[in-house]
């Protein structure tokens, strides 16, 4: 599968996650616990892969995309974080659901920059079997991804 593809997919995947959260039950606090983890576990790998893969890719087939990749990797940051955050919150404590919406902003934020400012640079620099290469080694990377947040790289910038 091609890189950019996968990259869409995850965001995609995610995105139904944010959907379900946000229409869930106020007091469905067993239902959004179990969401929130796999937000948590899907965004981990997200970002574990752009970070060791693409983004170093983008970075070389693109130049242009520095400023891109720079600022997404502080993106990434302040998301970890949050997750770090959200994992050892109780889903009734006050301060869950306003820590769940303020993530959603910021990936929202984050991907749509993504998919329409740079990854059309990227695609452009780099070709469809440039593009497939990363795919297959992003998807075996996945495997390796950290289950903690804070263990990605841009968490400890």
């Amino acid at each position: 599968m091609d890189g950019i593809v996968l990259l869409k997919e995850d965001h995609k995947t995610v995105e139904k996650l944010f959907k379900r959260f946000e229409k869930a039950a106020d007091d469905a606090h067993a239902e959004k616990r179990e969401i929130a983890d796999q937000v948590i576990e899907e965004l981990t790998t997200h970002t574990w892969i752009e970070e060791k893969i693409f983004y170093p890719a983008a970075r070389e087939a693109a130049p242009d995309t520095k400023d891109h990749v720079l600022e997404s990797v502080e993106e990434h940051h302040v998301v970890l974080w949050m997750l770090s955050e959200l994992k050892g919150l109780d889903p009734a404590d006050e301060r869950f659901d306003a820590k769940m919406s303020v993530l959603m902003e910021n990936v929202r934020h984050h991907v749509e920059e993504e998919e329409k400012e740079w990854f059309p640079d990227v695609r452009k620099a780099m070709g469809r079997n440039r593009l497939v290469e990363l795919g297959e080694r992003m998807e075996s990377e996945k495997k390796k991804a950290p289950s903690d947040p804070l263990a990605v790289p841009s968490a400890d910038q």
